[in-house]
């Protein structure tokens, strides 16, 4: 086994791999149904749906993964009080280890369904499975199985963009480079594969794509699943930052069926983070993709839905009832919905942005781009809490880090990001710049150049990475096709501002509402996009108990009766 996976079953096996007790194992019995497994019967195979957790009653199960090579590498032998599974298995996602029967095996199986009752009907054993469950994804993480292979070259930004997805949504993967693996270059051989056909993934379950889209890989490797048009939510949610994670945590923890659909990632752009450090509860700070990956697992453990990558094209409300039409022809109903779309990145107004997005320029500062900036030159734009943020991890990977920004930054940046700035040796702080122009050829970025406002003067500086953090607009487009209201900005109006029957957080449009950054006169912080993601469950409660009241009263019918 890869040594990252190790190293956290050195320091965290026992809660990796823990043995419930004897009078634990029988508390599970109601949850699961009781099966057999004859020696050396595959209980569960990567890139398959497997049949949820296993705790074992007798016998044992070894859990493999697999090597780039395909060949097994064990991880764990489970006997009698263990319990087999990972975070997938609370959703019924494909599994990314193998599983197999050593000897005569008899389990307890839990469902996908029945393993969420287990985690709120018994808190104390749940929060035992379910710390399990989240460690055992971290080692897969680290090591990339049972994951997708990427076989393309590491600065393409194809490659970059599905490395991306893979790691926002929490999904394992390798990635071989043909300039540098000699399994790549084995495989573009064997599938005669010209350069311009790159990147391939090939997916757990065999399949082959070439240069797939996002949608196209989410349904290869089981993230996105099939949805059932006839089934009628009680809340749709669209949008998966913290808002819309917030909405579905409070939403289905009450009772209420949810469905959320986000195109591209949880967590929104707080989930792209390097380190939130003013988030109540976390005086050490938290990475965003930490604290959103938190609140995705939550919101699973409460029974909500989660489609992702799905975009929602149209949006319309007829008697009652809210319909989504989505990307891939497919369609959603509920009898409510919550926008929580956020906001789109800001784009910087210089000719040719185009060609550098997505391989040396950049929206967040993630690992992947961290490990591109390594020993190299970069530059940041933008005077908020993200840029300052990216600022600072960055700095510990990259040569050296120039940070333009338009005013000083004790007007935009908290204080204790420009403390600790102000001590890294390598970052430099250009104050009244505005970049004008991109140098560079093929998508690979040379230089950048910008302007000193106060004195005139141009400035070139080498650079092959740049990240923007400029702010951001709402992302408001679908809704503009329903009518919505929206304010000067174009953020949505909600509660008396649009109307005065109108709810707290409901739009123009009865029965659709609208929480975080795309709402009007919200506070951009992850806190208050949290805090409307509370607030908004109790106006859809209200809202409904309205509908059904309406629904009970019936008019009374008279019969003329002959005199």
């Amino acid at each position: 086994m890869d040594q990252p996976a190790q190293k956290i079953i050195a320091s965290r096996g026992a809660q990796m791999f823990p043995t419930l007790a004897p009078d634990q194992v029988e508390r599970l019995r109601r949850f699961g149904e009781l099966r057999r497994f004859e020696d050396g019967e595959a209980i569960a195979r990567v890139g398959r749906p497997g049949p949820g957790v296993a705790v074992i009653l007798s016998g044992e199960v070894a859990i493999t993964q697999r090597d780039r090579h395909g060949a097994p590498v064990p991880i764990v032998v489970h006997g009698a009080g263990a319990f087999m599974g990972e975070i997938a298995q609370l959703s019924g996602r494909p599994a990314l280890v193998d599983a197999d029967a050593v000897g005569p095996v008899e389990a307890l199986v839990l469902s996908p369904d029945h393993l969420r009752a287990l985690l709120i009907g018994e808190a104390e054993i749940g929060e035992t499975i379910m710390r399990a469950l989240i460690l055992r994804r971290m080692g897969l993480l680290e090591t990339g199985a049972g994951g997708p292979v990427i076989v393309g070259h590491a600065d393409d930004g194809e490659v970059l963009q599905v490395e991306g997805f893979l790691g926002r949504n929490g999904h394992p993967y390798l990635r071989l480079d043909p300039d540098q693996d000699e399994e790549a270059r084995v495989l573009v051989e064997r599938f005669h594969l010209a350069e311009d056909e790159l990147p391939i993934v090939l997916c757990p379950n065999g399949d082959l794509l070439r240069r797939p889209s996002i949608t196209e890989l989410g349904r290869c490797i089981g993230l996105r699943p099939a949805i059932d048009p006839e089934r009628l939510y009680d809340v749709l949610i669209v949008g998966a930052g913290p808002a819309g994670l917030a909405s579905a945590v409070y939403a289905a923890s009450e009772g209420l069926s949810v469905l959320v659909l986000d195109c591209r990632a949880f967590g929104g752009q707080a989930g792209a983070s390097a380190r939130i450090e003013n988030y109540l509860g976390f005086p050490t700070g938290i990475s965003g993709m930490a604290l959103m990956g938190r609140a995705y697992t939550q919101a699973q453990k409460f029974g909500a839905d989660m489609a992702i990558p799905c975009e929602a094209v149209r949006l319309g409300c007829s008697g009652g009832i809210v319909t989504v039409e989505l990307d891939a022809g497919e369609s959603a109903r509920a009898r409510t919905a919550v926008i929580a779309t956020g906001a789109t990145y800001r784009r910087l107004g210089v000719p040719g942005l185009d060609r550098f997005e997505g391989g040396a320029v950049h929206y967040w500062a993630s690992p992947i781009e961290a490990d591109l900036c390594k020993g190299r030159a970069v530059a940041v734009v933008g005077g908020g809490n993200s840029a300052g943020q990216a600022v600072v991890y960055l700095a510990g990977c990259a040569d050296s880090v120039t940070l333009l920004v338009r005013r000083p930054l004790e007007e935009t940046m908290s204080s204790y990001l420009i403390e600790r700035i102000a001590g890294l040796p390598n970052v430099e702080v250009v104050t009244g710049a505005q970049v004008e122009a991109l140098e560079g050829e093929g998508g690979a970025l040379d230089a950048i150049r910008w302007r000193l406002r106060d004195r005139g003067t141009e400035v070139r500086r080498a650079v092959e990475h740049l990240f923007l953090f400029i702010g951001a607009e709402p992302n408001t487009d679908l809704l503009r096709q329903m009518g919505l209201e929206v304010d000067d900005r174009g953020f949505v109006r909600t509660g008396a501002s649009c109307d005065t029957a109108r709810l707290p957080l409901e739009t123009s449009l009865p029965g659709v509402f609208a929480v975080g950054d795309v709402r009007s006169g919200s506070v951009k912080r992850v806190a208050a996009a949290v805090g409307d993601g509370a607030q908004v469950v109790a106006s859809i409660h209200a809202y409904l108990a309205r509908q059904r009241e309406k629904a009970e009263v019936r008019p009374v019918q008279t019969i003329a009766l002959p005199v």
